[in-house]
């Protein structure tokens, strides 16, 4: 046999192998789907957009990033928790969720800003206006204004509520590996179960829908005081960012914050929520979830993360999926959200407790103001401006702005 000659076993080996690399792939890829598609489409789920659109926007957004990223970081984008409570009061206050549409495509703008400013001034001096003490708290108020809303929904069937939390804090605290990233899933899988037999399941969304079906998407409308309760929740989940490329680095054994950069993996971002935004899907973030993934698996390779992201925009274009997810009973899915929201809390408190916090008298104040104002409910500013409309500024978004500047204020502009 000639060099140039390969014979027909060695084909046959090569193919073979390349067959079951694939096929490897797409395995891992489905778990990556597993693991990000509970907290995804429950987003939209809470704040009243459409599921398919989510999807659809998750996978787009995670092919943007990585595209941003030069593909080097294996990471995937789905709904962002942080938005929930202020797209769902937009949405109530303005009759028109498309108003929140706005809001979040101005907030990725602004994540693109930071990520000039970053490639500009550099990583430290940036995070140096987001320290613990303002972060923890911040992280806290997301979590425990959205616990109501999580109780309101599990009010509607106390028993399928309590069953569907049961299910997810026992796999959460006693699974282990694999199973235990499917915490989310099985629990409202055996929710959804249990409603067949108690009869709060209605199926109908899942019979009228066809299976293929173009999403709803939906354009954006602009409106000042949608975007002034929206945008400035960037502020709470810029550090998140941080975190979540810090953590994905730490496992992959690599560091991203200096390669392919910091302000590369926040332009992702900021164009994953943009494109987000006009399509009607809520704002993207980077997940922990399968960050997860890839501590169990032990494979670090981008390209699963992509596979996983064509995925998750076919599955937005199949009817049935979308009309299934809409079948969720309301309780089942507060039952799961009850333990999700409260984890972000205790992800808050966790925060101030590694980051080793010195409980002095300004750094109890700093933690006290974001605290009262992001949980007092009372608190807002009215700014009048030169446009016939007025700014409201309250909740979280207040929250934030007075614990930045409270804390440059107490510790000196350094």
């Amino acid at each position: 046999m000639s060099e140039k000659t390969i014979d027909q076993t060695t084909l046959t080996s090569i193919s073979g192998d390349s067959f079951l690399e694939n096929a490897k792939k797409v395995a891992l890829a489905f778990q990556h789907l597993i693991a990000m598609f509970g907290a995804t489409v429950l987003v939209p789920l809470l704040t009243g957009m459409n599921s398919s659109v989510a999807l659809v926007c998750a996978g787009l957004g995670t092919l943007i990033f990585h595209l941003c990223t030069k593909g080097k970081v294996p990471v995937f984008l789905g709904s962002s928790f942080a938005f929930i409570p202020v797209i769902i009061y937009v949405g109530e206050l303005y009759g028109d969720i498309t108003y929140a549409q706005g809001g979040i495509i101005v907030a990725g703008l602004l994540y693109v800003l930071m990520s000039f400013i970053v490639k500009a001034v550099g990583v430290e001096k940036v995070k140096s206006f987001f320290p613990s003490q303002v972060i923890g708290p911040m992280i806290v108020v997301i979590g425990l204004n959205l616990v109501p809303v999580a109780f309101g929904m599990a009010s509607a069937n106390f028993f399928l509520a309590i069953l569907t939390l049961s299910v997810a804090l026992m796999i959460t605290f006693k699974g282990q590996g694999f199973f235990k990233q499917m915490a989310i899933i099985t629990a409202v899988a055996i929710g959804y179960i249990a409603s067949a037999f108690t009869g709060a399941l209605d199926v109908s969304t899942i019979t009228t829908a066809g299976w293929f079906t173009m999403p709803g998407f939906t354009a954006p409308k602009f409106d000042i005081g949608a975007i002034s309760i929206i945008a400035p929740v960037v502020l709470a989940v810029f550090m998140e960012h941080i975190g979540d490329i810090t953590t994905n680095g730490a496992v992959v054994g690599k560091n991203f914050m200096e390669e392919p950069g910091l302000n590369r993996s926040l332009l992702g971002d900021g164009l994953a929520t943009i494109t987000a935004g006009f399509l009607g899907g809520p704002a993207n973030t980077t997940y922990g979830e399968n960050t997860g993934v890839l501590a169990i698996t032990k494979n670090y390779d981008p390209s699963i993360l992509r596979i996983t992201a064509v995925i998750a925009i076919v599955l937005g274009f199949i009817g049935k999926v979308g009309g299934f997810l809409q079948s969720i009973p309301v309780p089942v899915m507060g039952g799961i959200s009850l333990m999700l929201f409260s984890m972000i809390s205790i992800v808050g408190v966790k925060t101030m407790k590694d980051s080793n916090i010195k409980m002095d008298v300004k750094n109890l104040i700093i933690i006290g103001a974001i605290l009262i104002i992001g949980l007092g409910g009372n608190f807002g500013i009215n700014l009048s401006i030169p446009i016939n409309s007025t700014v409201s500024i309250s909740g979280l978004s207040l929250a934030a702005i007075v614990g930045v500047v409270l804390n440059k204020i107490l510790h000196g502009f350094k």
